[in-house]
Formats: C-alpha cells, structure tokens, sequence
C-alpha cells in the first residue's frame, strides 16, 4: 500500500503541520472503520481527566487496530467529536504524539455527547 499526502498550495489555505487537505491510497488490500471510540476503561468507566480519556482512547484504538492486524501506521482519516472547543489543544496534541507525527487528514467538531462525562470520541479510518 502507498500513501500519498495531497496538500495543494494554490486556490486553498495551507493545511498546518500536523494534518493534511488529503491522503490518497494506493493499492489498498482492506480498510477497517473503526466507530467512535471513547475515553473507556476495559470496564467502561470514563478516565476522570480529559488526559486520561485521550490516554485511553488512544489505547483502546490501539486495541481495536491490533484485532484486525493493524496499527496506528495503518490510520488514512480521523474524525474526532469534542464536548467542548477547549479540547482542541489537547486533542491534537494527543493525536499527535499517537501517530508519531504523521499527519492524516483530520476534522474536530464540537458536539453534544451522548453521556456527559465522555468529553471525546475519536473514529478513524484504516487501510492496509
């Protein structure tokens, strides 16, 4: 599978470092979508801290990748729901440090949550 990062510079605005306008795959054998995936504990209790639900979000992802054979490398797309705007910084962050780097194409958008102590959920698309 290759892919390819498609950031145009002319016509639009630039995307920033950590995300970008597009991926392109190629050559792609499976795509896995993953279905929002909250701050939950193995027992499904919410982390207690916005650091502690993106600390699980993250793992649970990871978990999630590991059944169908794929990790974080595997990710093209991520979407993630905030209950609150003041989350982006962290959000990101954390999206950040759990990919290593690589920037994916990305969207954040603040929405009511089903359960009022999830204060995000992450989907993402994977392919290999």
């Amino acid at each position: 599978m290759e892919l390819v990062a498609h950031n145009p510079t002319d016509g639009v605005y630039p995307a920033t470092d950590d995300y970008v306008h597009a991926m392109e795959v190629r050559g792609a054998g499976r795509l896995l979508f993953v279905a929002g995936t909250m701050g939950l504990d193995a027992t499904g209790t919410p982390g207690a801290t916005l650091t502690e639900q993106l600390e699980l979000i993250w793992s649970n992802i990871r978990v999630i990748l590991a059944s169908a054979g794929m990790t974080v490398d595997n990710v093209v797309r991520l979407t993630s729901y905030l209950r609150d705007a003041s989350y982006a910084e962290a959000n990101a962050d954390a999206r950040v440090k759990a990919l290593g780097g690589r920037p994916v194409p990305t969207t954040a958008i603040v929405a009511q949550t089903l359960v009022s102590d999830w204060m995000v959920e992450i989907e993402v698309i994977a392919a290999d």
